[in-house]
């Protein structure tokens, strides 16, 4: 398993393409974004390629997938995403559903299939991934609609297309369900990427209640080969915090 830095945990006010930079330095060969649309792509791409750093995953632009009425939004959203993704070298998206809307859960569920079957034109045109993120409503997104991590499988098998994946992130699963393991390494097939952080607090891997390297070492026994995110907000200076990270859960590939 790589490990995977996001840029905007650990960067405020720095150039985007020195944090790359500055990610290679530190020993990581993995990062990722979210907004795409103050990058200057081209650029970001040369520092990439001079770091020997890949930008894994970036988000998509538009997140309201349970609406029949937003489709349009959401599938013409993912179109300029993915030709931000391929020409940036970016082989991943990450989506939100968006918000429950009240309507029965089934037809919500409908909804999100309906629109990743029309996404899939679309990410063939550049083979980019598609990854669905549960999220937790407890502490972070109250009312979203997407929360369980049996019901993003279901959606992906019930789409069966190799580019609609997974983010299964360990932090909000933790809290919405727990019993990470075996839900991670049972759904390899459905899962593109990770996100870890520490619950509760949302901060560094070690001081939560997890112990990744447990669950890391039975993921990497399982035969994931992808990245984990570290989406964390860093108690520590950021620099020491993923020196740190790097020492204690890396490299694992």
């Amino acid at each position: 398993m790589r490990l995977c830095v996001p840029i905007p945990c650990f960067f405020r006010n720095v150039p985007f393409e020195d944090a790359i930079r500055t990610v290679g330095r530190l020993g990581f060969d993995a990062a990722e974004t979210y907004n795409w649309k103050d990058l200057d792509l081209d650029a970001v791409r040369a520092a990439c390629e001079e770091s020997g750093v890949e930008l894994l995953s970036m988000c998509t632009t538009e997140f309201r997938m349970t609406t029949p009425e937003h489709r349009s939004l959401w599938l013409s959203g993912l179109a300029e995403s993915c030709e931000a993704a391929r020409r940036v070298g970016a082989g991943r998206l990450i989506t939100q559903v968006g918000q429950d809307t009240g309507a029965p859960r089934e037809q919500q569920h409908e909804s999100i299939v309906k629109a990743l079957m029309e996404a899939r034109p679309i990410l063939e045109k550049t083979g980019t991934i598609i990854m669905l993120e549960p999220l937790n409503t407890y502490v972070n997104h109250p009312g979203y609609y997407l929360t369980s991590s049996a019901e993003a499988f279901a959606i992906v098998r019930e789409v069966n297309h190799p580019l609609v994946k997974i983010v299964f992130d360990i932090y909000h699963q933790q809290i919405m369900e727990g019993n990470i393991i075996p839900n991670v390494t049972n759904n390899l097939d459905c899962i593109a990427h990770l996100h870890s952080a520490g619950h509760p607090g949302r901060n560094e891997l070690q001081y939560g209640e997890n112990d990744y390297r447990v669950i890391f070492d039975a993921i990497d026994r399982a035969g994931y080969t992808g990245a984990c995110g570290l989406e964390y907000r860093p108690l520590m200076e950021p620099l020491e915090s993923l020196r740190e990270a790097r020492r204690l859960y890396g490299p694992r590939s």
